[in-house]
């Protein structure tokens, strides 16, 4: 137990400078393309925040989080929703309540399921990077780590094969539209969208003039 404390947290510490260049979905995805004997494709590069369009942040705070600033991780008010709603209409498909802290967790250090181990384990990493990462080195890692399409992860590998440009250069439109694939963006393509992408842009870039500019280091922003 002493080990397994002290070696996650000095994970989560060293992540918090050290660029992530490989996540535990990028081998599992890779193993699944050779196994369905596809070509096996890995497309990430690692760049900064300061090298992403700040429009991003803005929408994936408008698409899965609109707390973030706010919450220490977890979204209570979001996860008491999800569960109602889950138990009055079990047809429908299962609506989840992870924040975007919750997601970095489990795309770094986990793998993907639905168990209550792994669950457990998103838990216990999440408080982690909520205690030792600033909410700018959060996203930082999201930006660069959540899978954007088959083989794609992250921003910069995203806007260079979708969009021809950097993610610097990714305009407030193509970065709603990034936004409206996350929740399966190997179905959902941001290249290609679907007439329901395009509808999904649309409702984020209206979200996105209530979410404030997602500020620097060491600064809080209202600004819009």
């Amino acid at each position: 137990m002493v080990a397994f404390f002290a070696s996650t947290i000095l994970a989560v510490i060293v992540l918090r400078f050290v660029p992530v260049f490989f996540t535990p979905l990028m081998f599992i995805r890779l193993a699944q393309q050779q196994h369905e004997g596809k070509e096996m494709k890995l497309n990430h590069t690692w760049v900064s925040l300061e090298r992403i369009s700040p429009s991003l942040p803005v929408a994936v705070i408008a698409s899965e989080d609109g707390k973030f600033l706010q919450h220490h991780g977890f979204d209570f008010e979001a996860i008491e929703y999800a569960a109602k709603r889950n138990r009055e209409h079990p047809q429908k498909r299962k609506l989840g309540a992870s924040t975007i802290t919750q997601q970095t967790a489990k795309n770094v250090f986990l793998w993907p399921g639905r168990s209550w181990v792994r669950k457990g384990f998103e838990a216990y990493f999440t408080v982690l990077i909520e205690l030792f990462w600033s909410k700018q080195r959060i996203m930082e890692v999201y930006l660069n780590s959540i899978e954007m399409g088959d083989g794609i992860y992250g921003a910069e590998a995203v806007a260079r094969e979708h969009f021809g440009c950097t993610a610097k250069d990714l305009t407030r439109s193509q970065c709603a539209l990034v936004a409206a694939t996350l929740p399966n963006p190997r179905k959902f393509s941001s290249k290609s969208p679907s007439s329901y992408m395009l509808k999904r842009q649309s409702r984020i870039l209206r979200e996105m003039k209530n979410v404030p500019v997602f500020p620097k280091e060491g600064v809080d922003s209202g600004e819009r």
